[in-house]
């Protein structure tokens, strides 16, 4: 089960009222956009509604007590007042009614647009940081934690947006009006009676809710390891099958939705607990005052109006302490929920742009890694001092044992990472002066695995450059050697991949993925181990596609196998960090160094593996 972490590390779950309001502050300004005029006068015109609802409804106990009088003959002067019988009294209540609802109605209605569109742009900005987050986060953080994070997040801030600005400050109003009315019309003692209940029961649900945002954290904490450990076991499907490790998969999944179910549970015993109190506390409240009235209508104070007035209004403001109680429990808990995903939005980006930094200008594609250092961990540098320029339209390939930091060197050309010693330029320029957009649009990728969109084989193609046109995508698919066999489906490029492209074989991804790369145009190209996961006879097809993409453009080679890059230009040896050895394949071989020790061994471990595979 995963720890919560402490308070210091997790201010917005802190319940103190300050933390509370600092994050409604940074709601606001999505209620209230700067610059949307039409926002603002739906806001406006919501809140006036709100109030003619509310003034509407603290008269309707009025009417109905009027109405009883007149109906026992006890106010007469009263209905005389209002030129109303009985009759009249009784049809003005009911549209007094009718009018509360509408103007509720009317309400919602203007206040919708506003509050849709502040959850579009809440998520949408949540959904662009967490893209502007560098890799070495997303590496850490689990996928299907950070959507439940957003997903939770954007509820909280709906629910904050339509009640705490329609059902705090409301009820606060009418319960100010109606006390007003019973000291007015009762005198102070009722209004007293009224204002000890209020205060008894507002002070019961906040207590026993900030117990409840505790139990409401753990069961949240429990939602996403569950949720967590479903998505990561859904998106290794193939791997659970190689090991027969579903049902291992289904008790691993039972075991975090034990927990999850143990939180549940509390959560809810909390809730009827707090329901109850609050039951009791309002029941004694209406109790005591219906009691004083009944004594007052028994000693003739009091009409039987009075009495079904007191009545309508005590019922009628135990509906919002009732809903009171809701809100602050929603309210609070969806504090919590919008103090992670502000934490998210809060979590700084490790690689950004400088300010006014200018997009990069490729004027022939030269690279250049000067004297780099770089290190995930500051204990365990991985380059060391690593210096290498490949000009312009020159294919260099880059190998080495694991660990040697081949990979990294991809990484801090695409910017996934900044240097901790030394600079990458391109073309003369420091990538950290220029902006990452720029940077990406600049190369192409093909990695190892290429992971596809699980949308149409046209839609992954185009992901290369979506302003194409058809017949440039299908161009791409040719320069990839794979239109036909798309031709060949019975949905053609509108044949859906699955989830991450798991309806395609190895090769037909890899072959999809360099179609996207080749429609991109990119002026760089990396190919990070691009057929190392395949077999003999495909890689020998992709290479040649490889190749030919290659043509005119800077190309850097991370490879395994040796005989994928023994055409390249230049070859590079890394090993711990840093280049022990440089050149073309033949001139490597004949100096009989590391790369001839290795080319040795891959040979004589795929001649052992040829002839084991001839002898069956």
């Amino acid at each position: 089960m995963r720890q919560p972490a402490p308070a210091a590390a997790r201010p917005a779950d802190d319940p103190r009222p300050a933390r509370g309001l600092r994050t409604i502050a940074r709601v606001l300004p999505y209620l209230w956009p700067p610059g949307e005029g039409w926002a603002k006068r739906r806001v406006v015109g919501a809140l006036a509604a709100l109030v003619a609802a509310k003034l509407v409804a603290v008269t309707t106990p009025f009417l109905y007590k009027t109405a009883v009088d007149a109906l026992a003959g006890q106010a007469p002067d009263a209905a005389t007042m209002l030129g109303l019988g009985a009759v009249g009294l009784t049809v003005a209540y009911g549209l007094a009614r009718l009018m509360t609802v509408a103007f509720q109605e009317l309400r919602d209605v203007m206040f919708v647009r506003v509050g849709q569109r502040a959850l579009r742009k809440v998520a949408v900005e949540t959904f662009r940081h967490i893209h502007a987050l560098s890799l070495r986060y997303h590496v850490t953080r689990k996928t299907g934690g950070l959507s439940r994070i957003i997903e939770r997040g954007v509820k909280g801030i709906d629910f904050l947006l339509r009640f705490l600005l329609f059902s705090i400050g409301p009820l606060i109003l009418e319960l100010g009006l109606v006390i007003g009315i019973f000291a007015m019309a009762f005198g102070p003692a009722y209004a007293l009676v009224v204002a000890v209940t209020i205060a008894i029961y507002v002070v019961f649900t906040f207590r026993v809710t900030e117990w409840r945002v505790t139990l409401r954290r753990q069961m949240n904490d429990q939602d996403t390891d569950a949720n967590q450990k479903a998505i990561d076991s859904l998106l290794n499907y193939e791997t659970v099958k190689y090991f027969a490790a579903s049902e291992r998969e289904a008790e691993r999944y039972d075991r975090a939705m034990a927990g999850y179910e143990a939180a549940a549970v509390r959560t809810g015993q909390s809730l009827s607990l707090l329901n109850a109190g609050q039951a009791m506390i309002i029941t004694a409240g209406l109790v005591a005052v219906m009691a004083m009235a009944a004594a007052g209508v028994a000693a003739g104070r009091l009409t039987v109006g009075d009495f079904v007035m007191v009545n309508a209004y005590m019922i009628q403001i135990t509906m919002p302490l009732n809903f009171l109680g809701t809100v602050y429990r929603e309210i609070r808990q969806a504090l919590v929920d919008m103090g992670e995903m502000f934490g998210l939005l809060d979590q700084p980006a490790e690689v950004v742009d400088k300010p006014g930094a200018p997009p990069l200008r490729i004027a022939g594609g030269q690279i250049e890694f000067d004297r780099v250092d770089f290190a995930y961990d500051a204990a365990r540098p991985i380059l060391k001092g690593v210096s290498l320029t490949v000009r312009a339209g020159e294919r260099v390939a880059i190998v080495g044992p694991s660990g040697s930091g081949k990979s990294t060197i991809g990484r801090l050309l695409f910017r996934f990472y900044d240097v901790t010693g030394g600079a990458v330029r391109i073309d003369g320029q420091d990538l950290r002066d220029v902006t990452q957009a720029s940077i990406h649009a600049a190369i192409g990728v093909v990695p190892q695995d290429t992971v596809l969109f699980n949308d149409t084989i046209y839609y992954n193609i185009a992901y290369g450059r979506p302003a194409a046109g058809r017949a440039e995508v299908e161009a791409a698919a040719r320069a990839a050697r794979i239109h036909d066999f798309i031709a060949s489906l019975p949905e053609g490029y509108d044949t859906k991949v699955g989830e991450r492209g798991l309806k395609l074989s190895g090769g037909e991804k890899q072959r999809v993925g360099i179609a996207r790369t080749i429609l991109k145009n990119p002026p760089i190209l990396l190919l990070d181990e691009a057929t190392s996961a395949l077999d003999s006879q495909t890689e020998a097809d992709i290479q040649e596609s490889l190749r030919e993409m290659g043509q005119g453009r800077t190309v850097i080679t991370i490879a395994h196998r040796l005989s994928t890059i023994a055409d390249s230009d230049r070859i590079v040896v890394l090993e711990a960090g840093r280049i022990v050895e440089e050149g073309t394949h033949e001139a490597l071989l004949a100096r009989g160094g590391r790369y001839a020790a290795m080319w040795a061994r891959q040979s004589t471990d795929e001649d052992d593996g040829s002839a084991a595979t001839a002898a069956q």
